[in-house]
């Protein structure tokens, strides 16, 4: 398959090493950890599918939700919708408040814990995924529960996505920036030597980035070369980031309503977008 050619791996590796240039949180030392290509591997399953996609997202912060995870989950649904797959984000509230009008969603509640398994069984049956991605979604730690950068136990105002992905049956991916999120288990020894509580929720294909929202990025760019057209040309992160801080959100690190995505400007994502359009073209 074309697919698989040198050419399309070697892009693939310039995307990974794209995502992890800045290296403020370790992502850089895990790297070298995945076997390459990953982005040409989760790309891959994002361009086959035209079933439905569930798309876990929305990290608590404070009493609300942080703009990195859903600015991506949102550039992946609209990616999704142009392949013609039934993208369904996945979230509690008060992200799914914030986002049902406008996108196809399905609630995930908070303190259900006893129950966690069942809820998501049952929701893998009536959903039939075709794929699984977790973007920036915490992921339970080795006494299941869930801890933020910060080291804060943040369970109670957690809504559960693990069991999701270890219940499926379909490919899942998973993207992170830190090492707590879901998906990171696969490299749960490497992230044990990070300033972190490591998540222990493995996925099969794991994507880190400096800035979860940017692996969607990437994977757009992947999908666009695979396809032979540009699906980036559309990406625009600042709208994306405007919506949802008129909503309410707050930027993850400095906890301020700002068009900042971990600290970082808007700009910085934005520049990410241009560079991966030279490489695509």
């Amino acid at each position: 398959m074309t697919t698989l050619t040198p050419q399309y791996l070697a892009i693939s590796q310039q995307i990974e090493q794209l995502l992890v240039r800045q290296n403020p949180r370790g992502m850089a030392t895990l790297k070298p950890h995945l076997r390459p290509g990953y982005i040409l591997r989760a790309a891959r399953l994002l361009n086959q599918c035209r079933g439905t996609v569930l798309i876990g997202t929305g990290f608590p912060v404070l009493d609300t939700f942080e703009t990195d995870g859903p600015v991506g989950a949102i550039g992946l649904y609209k990616l999704l919708e142009q392949l013609g797959a039934n993208p369904i984000i996945v979230c509690g509230d008060p992200l799914y408040s914030a986002l049902k009008a406008d996108y196809q969603c399905f609630q995930i509640k908070v303190n259900q814990y006893d129950a966690l398994p069942t809820i998501a069984s049952v929701a893998l049956t009536e959903l039939k995924p075709q794929l699984v991605i977790s973007i920036e979604r915490p992921g339970f730690n080795a006494q299941q529960r869930y801890a933020n950068m910060r080291g804060e136990d943040i369970s109670a105002r957690c809504a559960s996505f693990d069991y999701f992905l270890t219940q499926a049956h379909c490919p899942t991916i998973g993207i992170g920036d830190g090492g707590n999120e879901i998906g990171m288990g696969n490299l749960y020894q490497q992230v044990s030597a990070l300033n972190i509580t490591p998540c222990v929720t493995q996925c099969d294909e794991l994507i880190v980035a400096d800035v979860s929202n940017w692996a969607a990025w990437g994977l757009t760019a992947m999908v666009s070369l695979l396809r032979g057209e540009n699906r980036l040309s559309d990406a625009n992160p600042l709208a994306i980031l405007q919506y949802l801080s008129a909503k309410g959100s707050v930027d993850g690190v400095t906890r301020l309503n700002t068009l900042t995505e971990d600290g970082l400007a808007h700009t910085e994502g934005q520049q990410l977008i241009d560079d991966l359009q030279l490489l695509i073209k």
